[in-house]
């Protein structure tokens, strides 16, 4: 796990482009054995290399672990056609992905955008998830758009008033926009002194027009196609055995994976003090004991 963290980078046991709608993606497998622990990176947009990496070390005692550059990013294809940004088709992918490894059911974990698509994949494809963990996500995007303006309004009204202004002109690029999202990423998107390698990786491979097209100009303001997504009315069919996680100053807040919890009929969750948005990375001892002990429960 340190060196994960360190950015010791562990290379994949094997490496394998599968064909997806819309092209072919690059997956990384670690590990061997028919228990699998599948990883959905967040994004969207981004390259797996921080989820990736950071979860590597977990590939040990016959569980494998299986993650992919999600189309668009990263070694996988890079086409051009908006219409496939969508997540139902990234769902299907998913499903592309599992079924071209010849992976039986997964334990799925999602983080951030990740999670969204894990719940989508978890309703349209039951068969393919043995359990599910859900990491710094939400299932309530209209919700979660009102935590985020909660979150904002800490910042003052002054401030606030200057955010909606440069929005609504389209002059998000202006300093003193920039500076008070900054602030908002130190207190909910990663409280880090430094970057990790892997980390900053996938920030530097970030694909915008994905990003934008799916979510928005930046973590929070919500105005792409993914804005109304709403699945918190259907999670009671998820039969699943589910763990949620969540940091305490997370932006996809405490409050959004309750909502998730109260849904699931069979989840439990922890929250993590101290932490944001980057739980796995900000107390990596607490996160991976939680993980690890109900990854364990499950093979039982």
């Amino acid at each position: 796990m340190t060196e994960a963290l360190a950015g010791v980078e562990r290379q994949p046991d094997a490496m394998e482009r599968i064909a997806v709608e819309g092209g072919e993606v690059m997956t990384y497998s670690f590990g061997s054995g028919d228990d699998v622990l599948f990883l959905a990176n967040g994004g969207p947009g981004l390259p797996c290399d921080y989820l990736r990496d950071s979860h590597s070390h977990l590939a040990k005692d016959g569980l494998r672990v299986v993650t992919w550059d999600q189309l668009g990013t990263g070694r996988s294809d890079r086409p051009s056609d908006p219409a496939l940004w969508t997540i139902e088709r990234y769902a299907r992918e998913l499903e592309a992905v599992r079924t071209g490894l010849g992976l039986g059911p997964v334990h799925l974990l999602g983080q951030s955008w990740g999670g969204w698509l894990a719940i989508e994949y978890a309703l349209t494809f039951m068969n393919g998830v043995k359990s599910l963990v859900l990491s710094n996500t939400a299932g309530d995007l209209p919700h979660l758009v009102s935590e985020l303006n909660r979150l904002r309004s800490a910042l003052g009204p002054e401030t606030v008033t200057m955010m909606l202004r440069r929005e609504a002109e389209g002059t998000i690029g202006h300093p003193e926009y920039k500076a008070a999202v900054a602030l908002l990423d130190w207190r909910h998107v990663h409280r880090l002194d430094t970057i990790p390698p892997a980390l900053q990786r996938s920030m530097d491979g970030m694909v915008f027009d994905i990003y934008n097209i799916m979510q928005g100009p930046n973590e929070f303001v919500y105005t792409g196609n993914l804005k109304d997504w709403n699945r918190i009315p259907d999670m009671h069919r998820i039969d699943r055995p589910a763990l949620i996680i969540v940091g305490e100053h997370d932006e996809l807040t405490p409050a959004c994976a309750m909502k998730m919890h109260h849904a699931l009929p069979d989840s439990r969750i922890t929250v993590f003090p101290n932490t944001s948005h980057s739980t796995c990375f900000e107390d990596p001892a607490a996160y991976f004991s939680v993980l690890e002990d109900f990854l364990a429960e499950q093979k039982g």
